[in-house]
């Protein structure tokens, strides 16, 4: 039987990026969307179908704990386990501190970090039960470089890791693990609002010399999710060329 991947934000961006790496390696995709963008998520689903990537979808605001309750329960119901959960939804709103807002502070914080309690704690007792789980979150370099203007998202993206080793602790003895994946500069339509001038300074300042691809990204969490990464637990994987190192 298939193993069950849920991909949070999994209908742009890195999160399509993974679901097209797991639904080519054979799991039951489940890819996550914000209700508003309903329309959307299923034209996306539709041009994945037409290259032959079959993916479900789901919708619920990853903010709201009362959604993905819902969300998680109607898929327990229509697939009778989760094996993988990928928290990768994400949002940015820069500005320097002292020009910021309180509801700039609270949206990137709700959605980059409590999504992850929102989660974690409707999946973790199907995942107990079943003696297995992967649990894979998503956080960024520049939480461990920190960036100009980014104080909200930098803060939420540090505490992702944090909550990734409680969890790990957690959940060891269940057969379930719980790990980070750290990405560097990757090509998505984020990345593609930089100025080329801009891009190209960093470029520069990556030893491996060039962006990196979602494919990038989804090879990382494919590794982790892997039967055999039974071993590998409360880790951060940093993806990001060479970018930054620790």
């Amino acid at each position: 039987m298939s193993k069950v991947a849920v991909i949070t934000g999994g209908t742009t961006g890195l999160g399509a990026g993974i679901c097209a790496q797991l639904a080519n390696d054979g799991y039951q995709v489940i890819a996550n969307y914000l209700p508003a963008l309903e329309g959307e998520a299923k034209a996306w689903q539709q041009q994945v179908k037409s290259e032959g990537i079959a993916c479900a979808i789901a919708a619920a605001d990853v903010s709201d704990a009362t959604q993905c309750h819902h969300m998680i329960d109607g898929l327990l119901n229509d697939f009778g386990r989760i094996d993988v959960l990928i928290n990768n939804a994400g949002i940015i709103r820069d500005s320097s501190i002292a020009k910021m807002d309180v509801d700039k502070w609270h949206a990137v914080i709700n959605t980059n970090l409590s999504s992850l309690y929102n989660m974690c704690k409707p999946v973790i007792e199907s995942m107990q039960e079943h003696r297995f789980g992967r649990i894979v979150n998503m956080s960024s370099v520049n939480a461990q470089r920190g960036q100009f203007g980014q104080t909200n998202y930098c803060a939420a993206k540090a505490g992702v890791h944090g909550f990734t080793k409680a969890l790990a602790q957690e959940t060891a003895r269940f057969g379930i693990t719980v790990n980070t994946v750290s990405p560097g500069l990757i090509q998505t339509s984020m990345v593609d609002t930089i100025p080329k001038e801009i891009m190209a300074d960093l470029v520069e300042k990556i030893p491996v010399g060039r962006v990196g691809l979602p494919e990038d990204i989804a090879r990382a969490v494919r590794f982790l999710i892997d039967d055999t990464s039974s071993y590998i637990t409360g880790h951060e994987l940093e993806v990001n060329g060479g970018f930054f190192m620790h």
